[in-house]
């Protein structure tokens, strides 16, 4: 299970270590605000596109050989990232990372269906979820250490040792779980074709836009952590503990809540709850930065916590009810929805967070219209499912 939850903190973990650095980077390259934001938004695009493969390759070729491809690919991009002279360099490599990086996401998830059924599934994916919400946490800090080390290039060595650490903990530890007998044919026409049908349902891309605009209110707060962390709140680049380490512990409980939970609250119900807790975080969140002195701690970080709580204790859920609308082609599942979230991803990075980080109340009210949006959305699939019943 570690392994797989290490696999599964490749997104947020690349995202999250290179934060701190962003100010270093900047002032050597010569760049503002808003071009350093593409550095995660250009590897969110990439990740996005190559998202749309690895599932389907997965399912032809079995799940063990694209990640231990794709995460050798990741180190190598990363080693590029650290050589990097000016930032178009850099973003070309951070491109790469993104197109790599997929490769252990994705397919945990779809590994962790193959293996379990039912509540043991979405036990299994919650505690997943545990460890890897941790990323997120861990990585800046991390970040922030290396740079005691050296220059801003010492965070891409480390991300490519984790790259080559990971591809092999997979080549020793991990067992294949798509058997040849259920692979598909590795032909463009049967890959294209399954990706397609998996778009033209309408009960995955509701549960889709779902699950991606709920955790599109969270992810804001993290795509946006560099400036919010340092110009909204005033602090350094060994401070983004300040906003990370409570936000994940919400995500922990969630998670936590979820997995303990499972078998004895109905799904349905449970996603409910979670989707309720997150809304109403994000009406607190609002209400908190209209507060007299608004930035302020620790109040600045109380809605994001409670917001990362709700969107943990549904999260896994929706992910199996998606994997479960295409039993064959869980590959092509993940990948779709994983490039539907990315794209919404890249979006808040590179165009959302700049636009929306003026003040904390224009940040807090962003996040609670994804939330917002999110909900309809879920409340959109569910009466759908009651009308088709």
């Amino acid at each position: 299970m570690l392994v797989l939850a290490f696999l599964a903190m490749f997104g947020p973990f690349t995202i999250d270590t290179v934060f701190p650095g962003f100010e270093h980077i900047g002032t050597e390259f010569g760049v503002g605000t808003t071009e350093l934001q593409q550095i995660t938004s250009v590897y969110l695009v990439s990740f996005a596109v190559m998202s749309l493969l690895h599932g389907p390759i997965s399912d032809a070729v079995g799940r063990k050989p694209v990640i231990i491809v794709g995460t050798l690919a990741y180190a190598a991009a990363s080693i590029g990232c650290a050589l990097a002279g000016d930032l178009g360099v850099l973003l070309i490599f951070r491109a790469l990372q993104g197109f790599a990086a997929g490769s252990g996401q994705i397919i945990s998830r779809a590994m962790i269906r193959d293996m379990y059924e039912g509540p043991a599934a979405q036990k299994m994916m919650a505690q997943v979820m545990m460890i890897f919400s941790v990323a997120p946490a861990i990585a800046p800090i991390i970040g922030g250490w290396l740079l005691r080390l050296g220059h801003w290039q010492i965070i891409f060595w480390f991300l490519a040792a984790f790259g080559v650490a990971m591809c092999l903990s997979t080549a020793a530890v991990l067992p294949e779980t798509h058997p040849r007998s259920e692979r598909r044919p590795l032909r463009i026409a049967p890959l294209i074709g399954g990706l397609v049908e998996v778009a033209r349902s309408g009960r995955f891309l509701r549960l889709a836009l779902a699950s991606s605009f709920t955790f599109a209110g969270q992810f804001l707060y993290i795509a946006a952590a560099p400036i919010f962390v340092v110009s909204l709140l005033g602090k350094g680049d060994q401070d983004f503990w300040i906003f990370f380490v409570p936000m994940i512990a919400g995500m922990m409980v969630g998670a936590f809540l979820n997995s303990r939970l499972s078998g004895i609250v109905a799904a349905s119900r449970l996603t409910a709850v979670g989707i309720v807790i997150a809304v109403s975080a994000g009406i607190l969140n609002v209400s908190l930065s209209l507060l007299p002195g608004a930035p302020m701690l620790p109040w600045a970080v109380v809605g994001p916590s409670l917001l990362a709580l709700g969107a943990a204790l549904c999260f896994p859920i929706l992910q199996l009810e998606m994997l479960d609308l295409f039993p064959h082609q869980r590959g092509s599942a993940a990948s779709m929805q994983s490039f539907i979230q990315l794209l919404l991803n890249a979006a808040l990075a590179g165009v959302v967070a700049p636009l929306v980080t003026g003040t904390v109340l224009q940040l807090a009210a962003a996040s609670l219209g994804f939330l917002v949006t999110g909900s309809a959305l879920w409340l959109w699939h569910r009466r759908g499912l009651r009308h088709n019943g």
